[in-house]
């Protein structure tokens, strides 16, 4: 019961046209959080029976978790957007290096594997070309829980006689790693303390899941995780939370274009440190009736200092997004990456376009202010990507922004959300795609299936 949007969404190439100029407007509802959705389907795992994901975003790194799910022996379907995992028999504890290379989330299935089965195998992760993302926090907290680890090449082998509970301290806050420890410390024996804990609210939102399925967890979204364990987890059912960062991007794009619009389910309080920016730069936004309507039209200022910071603070993911603003805005304004040290990919494609940046390090020096003009670029990797559809958007001329499928990774519909608020924006997946014999054939069979 594959779903075929899953194999469209991974496999399909293409490129997106956009012809800027025109401020966006309107209303628009936010997908599903990715960030949310993917530990919430490792979740699943947990309980050997018919879990649900409501509201999942039909996103690239979904169908690619589910593809994984399903190589473990569980059985999936869609009922419209509720995604449905039943993990029954899901009892495989190989994750192949290829599915494994797709994605780095795919890593925090290790703990789930070890809770579930003892044992369990994955390639090393893989995901956006960013920077060094090493998995040694993930290990640290498996073997803090009684696993026993044996790396070889290209991927990690792991045991254990049952996980038990432990005092352990993230050497840095990290999310994986903190999402790591949570799935595998909830099944566990005993108690475990987590400290130094990231404090994302995906990390908050996957605990409300789990104590949905009978865990028992206190202090998520602070620095320290207290968990009891116990010895079995029921069905999970929850409604996954809108995406912030596609929220930040969608404010961002109309910024970049002087517009003004209506997000119908903003994130609540997740986006503070974004707004704050936002506003500095001239954005104003208010909350009304459950909506917060973002006003760009007086975006005129630069940022002169700005750090990205793990969560509260400035969200990583919405930097290169950011930047795409800053080269409409009369002004120098500087970014300090904090996070990945390789998270200015985007900065050469929006060069092409116009844009003056000189990236020295981890830090990005934008002179804003000089006109864009559209033309050919390639998206590297996810945020980046949506950072040149919103250039593009504030571009004069058409642009033409290749790799597509590194934006599906985590926007729904982004071509058709920015349409509907006016951008004259369209996808092509090309012919190539659909011409591809075995493609073809696959697609036959699980529409027969």
């Amino acid at each position: 019961m594959i779903n075929e949007r899953g194999l469209l969404g991974v496999k399909g190439l293409g490129e997106i046209r956009i012809t800027g100029g025109r401020p966006l407007k309107g209303t628009i509802s936010i997908q599903g959080s990715k960030n949310a959705a993917l530990p919430m389907m490792a979740a699943a795992l947990l309980h050997k029976g018919v879990s649900v994901l409501r509201g999942c975003p039909c996103i690239a790194d979904v169908f690619c978790m589910e593809e994984i799910l399903r190589s473990l022996g569980a059985v999936t379907w869609w009922e419209g957007d509720n995604l449905y995992l039943d993990c029954s028999y899901a009892d495989g504890t190989v994750i192949s290096e290829e599915n494994t290379g797709k994605m780095r989330s795919s890593m925090i299935l290790l703990g789930v594997l070890l809770a579930r089965n003892g044992k369990g195998t994955v390639g090393y992760p893989g995901g956006c070309v960013i920077g060094k993302r090493p998995v040694d926090q993930h290990l640290h907290v498996l073997k803090g829980l009684g696993s026993y680890i044996i790396k070889e090449e290209g991927f990690l082998e792991a045991s254990c006689t049952g996980l038990k509970g432990s005092r352990i301290c993230f050497e840095k806050r990290s999310v994986g790693a903190t999402e790591q420890g949570i799935l595998a410390a909830v099944t566990a024996e005993g108690k475990t303390t987590l400290l130094n804990c990231a404090r994302e609210p995906e990390i908050v939102w996957l605990c409300r899941y789990l104590r949905r399925m009978g865990a028992e967890i206190k202090g998520e979204g602070k620095s320290c995780i207290e968990i009891n364990g116990v010895k079995k987890l029921k069905a999970g059912d929850m409604k996954v939370p809108p995406d912030r960062i596609v929220a930040g991007t969608y404010i961002c794009a109309a910024a970049a274009t002087r517009g003004s619009i209506i997000i119908e389910n903003p994130p609540e309080g997740e986006l503070d440190a974004f707004l704050k920016v936002y506003r500095k730069m001239g954005g104003q936004y208010i909350r009304k009736s459950g909506k917060l309507i973002a006003d760009g039209r007086g975006t005129a200022y630069p940022v002169p200092y700005l750090e990205t910071e793990v969560y509260p603070g400035f969200p990583t993911d919405l930097q290169s997004p950011l930047m795409a603003v800053l080269t409409t805005v009369s002004g120098v304004s500087c970014i300090q990456e904090t996070i990945f040290e390789d998270r200015f990919r985007a900065a050469e494609e929006l060069k092409r376009m116009g844009a003056r940046i000189t990236v020295s390090g981890r830090q990005a020096r934008i002179a804003g202010g000089f006109p864009l003009h559209g033309c050919r670029v390639a998206a590297g990797e996810l945020r980046g990507g949506a950072a040149l559809i919103i250039a593009a958007l504030a571009a004069q001329g058409e642009s033409i922004v290749e790799g597509s499928t590194f934006i599906c990774r985590g926007y729904q519909n982004i071509c058709e959300d920015l349409a509907a608020l006016g951008g004259q924006i369209k996808k092509d997946t090309g012919t190539a795609f659909y011409e591809n014999i075995e493609i073809q054939k696959k697609i036959k069979h699980y529409r027969q299936t």
